[in-house]
Formats: C-alpha cells, sequence, structure tokens
C-alpha cells in the first residue's frame, strides 16, 4: 500500500489529493514541524536523507519530488486518467507544467517568505536598519516583479483553456496548485486575475481535494475567501 509521508501543513497535501482522486487505498505517517524553526522533524531523514516532504513509500520503493510522486502515481495507478496520452502535444505541456511547478513558480514565492522573515524578524538592533532595508530593496527590485511576471503569465495562459494542459483536468492541475494557493495567502494573486481565482476556486470545490483536507488535516493554503 502506498504510504505518504505527510508533514503537516505542506506540499505533501497535492499527494494526498491526487491519490484521492485516482481512488487509490493509502495510509498516511504523519509528521509535524517544528514550531520555532517551522522546519521538518529529523524523523523524515529515516524516509529519505534530505528529511523532507513529499515522500511516498510503495513496494518498497521510496520517491521523493512532488513532479516524481506525481509521474510515478499517475503511471502506475492511473489506468489512463489524470494525463495526456503519451506523444501527442498536449502530454508535452503536460510535462512542462509538472516541472514548471516547482522549478519555475515556487522559487520566488520562498525568496518572498525568506526575505519577509529577514524584513520583519527579531535581529540585533545595530543591524536592523541595514537588513530590513537591504531585504525590501530585493524585494521591490527582483521577488516582487518576478512574481507579477509570473502571475501574469499564468493567467494569460488559462486564457487558452480550462485548466493548464487543455479543456480536462490533469494531475498538472493538482502540481500547480501549490504555487498558486501560496501566491493567493502571500503572492499577490487576488481577484484581479480572475481566471487564477477561479482556477483555485474549482480545484478547492472538488470532492476529492475536500476529502484530501479532512485527511491531511491543517493546511493554511487551502479554501480561504481572499480579497
Amino acid at each position: 500500500m502506498v504510504v505518504v509521508h505527510h508533514l503537516n501543513n505542506s506540499r505533501s497535501q497535492r499527494v494526498l489529493w491526487l491519490l484521492e482522486e485516482l481512488g487509490v487505498a493509502y495510509e498516511i505517517q504523519r509528521y509535524q514541524r517544528d514550531t520555532r524553526t517551522m522546519l521538518a522533524p529529523p524523523e523524515l531523514k529515516n524516509v529519505h536523507p534530505l528529511g523532507k516532504s513529499p515522500v511516498i513509500t510503495d513496494d518498497g520503493r521510496v520517491i521523493a519530488e512532488s513532479g516524481a510522486i506525481v509521474e510515478y502515481l499517475v503511471e502506475r495507478y492511473g489506468d489512463g486518467r489524470l494525463a495526456p496520452r503519451a506523444g501527442t502535444d498536449e502530454r508535452l505541456r503536460y510535462t512542462y507544467w509538472l516541472h514548471y511547478a516547482e522549478g519555475s513558480a515556487l522559487p520566488p514565492l520562498l525568496l518572498k517568505l525568506v526575505f519577509d522573515r529577514i524584513e520583519s524578524g527579531p535581529m540585533p538592533f545595530f543591524v536592523r536598519p541595514v537588513a530590513r532595508a537591504i531585504a525590501r530593496q530585493v524585494k521591490h527590485s527582483f521577488i516582487t516583479p518576478q512574481l507579477q511576471l509570473h502571475l501574469d503569465y499564468l493567467e494569460a495562459e488559462l486564457g487558452r483553456s480550462e485548466w493548464f494542459v487543455g479543456n480536462e483536468f490533469t494531475a498538472a492541475d493538482i502540481q500547480m496548485s501549490f504555487p498558486l494557493e501560496a501566491a493567493a495567502l502571500r503572492g499577490g494573486l487576488d481577484r484581479s486575475r480572475s481566471r487564477l481565482y477561479t482556477f483555485l476556486q474549482k480545484i478547492h470545490s472538488r470532492p476529492a481535494y475536500q476529502r484530501a483536507l479532512e485527511r491531511g488535516g491543517r493546511y493554511d493554503f487551502g479554501p480561504v475567501q481572499r480579497s
């Protein structure tokens, strides 16, 4: 049976959602973040040397990295569902979004999280003005423009079709959910980008998404009405 090594309030929520969409039985091994550092606990290193989530085990295999997990589960359990047929233009687009989600969309969001903490976090008083000024400048000159660039791009892409690959929901939409949820929480995504906002509303209303939330526990990136 698939075991999801699930870190609370993390990207592994997507894996639970995918398994619910596929109707695959699974177990959850839960891990809690350190309340001070918000990092994963050291016990996860017993599963994978990097000690990060998501990671799954299945039939003696250990699979890490969100995109690799999605590809493995869809190939092994999908029976032709949630992915376009191999060799098609749609399959190429599907593969692109699987990798774009982590490779291009998430880095500016992670940078914003880091520099927000530098700007607002505790530090010795004599370095505070300099550190905060640098953080503000980096956000203004690089991070915010990058976030806007990606959000504009994604808004335009959803003008081409209902979902990211086409007019059929695929696992690429599951993979794309987390960067968009993170952008809605702290990256400037709001109702002004109506296609992206509608995308979030649609995925949050899916029964499989709701079942995954019930099993996964607290998930701050989930369905909340925002301005």
